[in-house]
C-alpha cells in the first residue's frame, strides 16, 4: 500500500481515486478542505494525521487530475412557422348542454336566444362545430340578409359575412342607401357549420336544417322585416323549404317581400362582372317592394 493510501485509510476516507487527465486543481482542493473540515476538535494524532494527509494529497496533487465536463446550454431551435389559424381546426369542440324545445325558443328574447344559439345540441353538428355563428347589425332593421350555413372563416370569427364578403355587401347596401349597421340584419339558416367525415364542408342535411328552423323563425318574429334578401342557391331554397326559387321574382314569407341573388364571396370570385349586374338588378328589385 503506498504512503498516501495508508494515511487516507487511517482517516477512513477510503481510496484515493485517480481520475483522467485535463484536471483543474480547484475539484482538489475542494476535496482537501473537505477532508480536513470533518472535525476540527480532533485528537492530537488525528489532528497530526491530518496535516500529514494534506502534504501527501499536496504532494500528489501533480499525478491526480480530474476532468470537469463544459456544460452546454442548448439553444432551442426556433418553432417553425406555421399557419396562425392552424391550431382553429384541431380544437375540440365545446361540450354540449341540454337541448331547448321548439316552444322554449318561440319565447326568447334576443339576448336568451344568442345564449341558446351558443349551448344549442338539437343536432349532431355540436359534437364537430368549432363555435356557432349568430346574426349581426340592426335588431330592429326593415331589412334582412340571409346565408344558407356558416364558412370556416364565419366560423372562425364568430360573425356573419366578415372580411371581404362583408365589406362588398356593405358596398352593394350603401349603393341602394341602405346601411348594415343601422338598416339591416344578417345572419344565417342554419348557425353551425356543416362537415363531411373529412372536416370539409358540405350541404346541410334535412334534420339538421329542421332542428336549426326554429332559431331562425325566433330571428324573424323578433325582427320582423319588411324585405328578405336571400344570399345564394341554399338560402334560397331554405328559406321556403319545398318552393323553388326563381331570381327576379318575388316571393312572401309572412309580410316580408322575398328577393333571391347571389352570395357576395360568389360575386368577388366573378371576373366577368355578369353577376354583379345580376346582383344589382337583384337588389333594385327588393328595394322596390320596401314599403318604408
Amino acid at each position: 500500500m503506498s504512503r498516501s493510501a495508508v494515511f487516507l485509510d487511517e482517516m477512513g476516507v477510503g481510496p484515493l481515486w485517480r481520475l483522467r487527465q485535463g484536471a483543474a486543481p480547484e475539484a482538489l482542493d475542494v476535496a482537501v478542505e473537505a477532508a480536513v473540515e470533518m472535525d476540527v476538535a480532533v485528537a492530537a494524532p488525528v489532528a497530526e494525521a491530518v496535516e500529514a494527509v494534506t502534504a501527501v494529497v499536496t504532494e500528489v496533487v501533480t499525478e491526480v487530475q480530474v476532468e470537469i465536463p463544459v456544460a452546454v446550454v442548448a439553444t432551442p431551435a426556433p418553432a417553425a412557422e406555421s399557419d396562425d389559424t392552424a391550431w382553429f381546426d384541431d380544437a375540440p369542440a365545446p361540450a354540449p348542454v341540454k337541448q331547448l324545445s321548439d316552444t322554449d325558443i318561440a319565447t326568447l328574447d334576443w339576448e336568451g336566444l344568442t345564449a341558446a344559439v351558443a349551448k344549442c345540441a338539437r343536432c349532431d353538428l355540436c359534437k364537430t362545430r368549432k363555435g356557432v355563428v349568430m346574426g349581426r347589425g340592426d335588431r330592429q332593421g326593415a331589412w334582412l340578409m340571409l346565408a344558407s350555413s356558416p364558412s370556416r372563416l364565419e366560423e372562425r370569427e364568430g360573425l356573419a359575412l366578415p372580411g371581404e364578403q362583408g365589406k362588398l355587401l356593405d358596398n352593394m347596401l350603401k349603393a341602394i342607401d341602405l346601411e348594415a349597421g343601422r338598416d339591416v340584419y344578417i345572419t344565417h339558416l342554419l348557425k353551425c357549420r356543416p362537415l363531411d367525415e373529412a372536416g370539409q364542408e358540405r350541404l346541410p342535411t334535412e334534420s339538421e336544417s329542421a332542428a336549426c328552423r326554429p332559431y331562425f323563425e325566433r330571428e324573424l318574429a323578433l325582427l320582423q322585416p319588411r324585405t328578405i334578401v336571400t344570399l345564394g342557391s341554399m338560402a334560397a331554397a331554405g328559406i321556403k323549404p319545398g318552393e323553388k326559387p326563381v331570381r327576379g321574382k318575388v316571393r312572401q314569407l309572412g309580410s316580408a317581400s322575398v328577393v333571391a341573388t347571389f352570395h357576395p364571396e360568389m360575386l368577388l370570385q366573378d371576373a366577368t362582372g355578369k353577376a354583379k349586374a345580376r346582383a344589382w338588378a337583384d337588389l333594385c328589385l327588393a328595394k322596390s317592394t320596401d314599403g318604408g
